[in-house]
């Protein structure tokens, strides 16, 4: 069963939080960072990209940059620009983007739950992505950033979430990308001990969107435990930030593909080819957007083409194998095009649907690339039928939007 716990969050005073919050840390290039903090000392991105700091010759990777970053932290909380709670209180954190809005619940997750399988992943990490965030929560001594989990909807947390949410937030702010963002602080002990409970009846927390940053996590606060010989479980590293929002609340944008070449195919040829496991049917120049499962769209020399995979072409009852990314992964990239690693082939790209088709159309008229191929968007079912599977999602599945602002709280390692 889940445990989760309340925690005193490091948090800005309300009048500072729209300069010191940010975007995440992996969304956005150093030299994006740089730009977006320019004039601005109280910006996250000087603990969480502090290569900024430094001139463009500087490696982020360097241990002066971790060094810097351990400088500002401290330097923040001196400042009065990051302020620690009194007390463990839990945290109510709404995103809305386009009309639809989104409630997640900020709690210390258990690390001991994600190394037994209790947090569940649907994606593989990579190493030095692990090493990284692992240095940056070492010399911290803190979660900075949180990450982003889905638990199967609960009616006592979503109560939870309605009344604390008739309240006035403790923030409440639009980003500069547009999206709004409100946060509300429950400090009240009964509220708390529900909520406690409410989670320990759920039995997985899912990982929708941070596996390196749960991973790094976790592993540190491992690292810590088997370093305390009285270690208990209950001490602060044993526990790390995430916002867990429930899973009816989130909607998974599509991720889509670009390729380079038709790997010696004409545009006629490779028609014909896709029509052995494609309904074709040309849709004109107007954007044509998956209607659903099992549907894609294809961009091709200033054209648009509905294709839907034929029966028998895929399987139903493999959690994997009836992805549409396995679909085309297999159907069109591979037995087609020849590409057969999407981690490290060169002729495809991904682009994610916060970008829309017209982004896919554009690379196409450009000459960068030769084609576009649209997916229906996987769903929060399909995830999490995925993780209890025990199963990994291809690579580029699920795009989350929006991203958790990061600033709003963070979790201190040791109190």
């Amino acid at each position: 069963m889940a445990k989760v716990r309340p925690f005193r969050g490091l948090r800005p005073p309300q009048n500072l939080v729209t300069e010191v919050a940010s975007r995440p840390y992996d969304v956005l290039s150093s030299e994006e960072a740089r730009a977006e903090a320019a004039g601005n000392p109280r910006s996250l991105y000087h603990i969480i990209k502090p290569e900024i700091d430094f001139g463009p010759t500087v490696d982020e990777h360097d241990p002066c940059v971790y060094e810097k970053a351990r400088a500002n932290f401290n330097l923040f909380q001196d400042k009065g620009w990051l302020v620690q709670d009194e007390n463990p209180c839990y945290y109510i954190y709404a995103q809305t983007m386009d009309g639809r809005t989104q409630y997640g619940i900020v709690v210390a997750a258990n690390v001991d739950d994600y190394m037994e399988g209790r947090i569940k992943k649907h994606e593989l990490t990579r190493r030095d992505k692990e090493e990284d965030r692992m240095k940056h929560v070492r010399v911290n001594d803190a979660n900075v950033e949180p990450v982003f989990f889905a638990f199967p909807d609960n009616a006592v947390l979503e109560q939870i979430i309605k009344t604390v949410t008739c309240r006035e937030p403790e923030y409440d702010f639009v980003a500069p990308d547009g999206f709004g963002h409100r946060f509300w602080v429950i400090s009240d002990s009964e509220m708390i001990e529900t909520i406690t409970q409410a989670f320990a009846g759920i039995p997985y927390l899912y990982i929708a969107d941070g596996h390196h940053r749960t991973a790094a996590a976790a592993l540190v606060g491992n690292e810590k435990a088997q370093a305390n010989p009285g270690h208990t479980g209950e001490e602060e590293y044993n526990f790390f930030l995430a916002v867990a929002f429930p899973a009816s609340h989130l909607k998974i944008i599509d991720y889509n593909r670009v390729v380079t070449d038709l790997n010696g195919l004409s545009a006629d040829e490779f028609l014909s080819r896709l029509g052995k496991d494609f309904i074709v049917e040309p849709k004109g120049e107007e954007i044509y957007t998956p209607a659903s499962l099992h549907n894609f769209s294809l961009y091709l020399k200033g054209k648009w083409y509905s294709l839907t995979a034929r029966e028998g072409r895929y399987d139903d009852a493999d959690p994997i194998g009836v992805l549409d990314v396995t679909i085309s992964s297999d159907l069109i990239l591979r037995d087609i095009l020849g590409i057969t690693d999407l981690r490290s082939d060169k002729r495809v790209d991904f682009v994610g649907g916060i970008r829309g088709l017209k982004e896919l159309k554009k690379r196409v008229d450009s000459g960068e690339m030769a084609a576009a191929i649209a997916l229906y968007p996987v769903s929060m079912k399909q995830l999490m039928d995925i993780a209890d599977s025990g199963n990994i999602m291809p690579p580029k599945t699920t795009w989350f939007e929006p991203k958790l602002r990061s600033g709003l709280v963070i979790h201190k390692l040791s109190e």
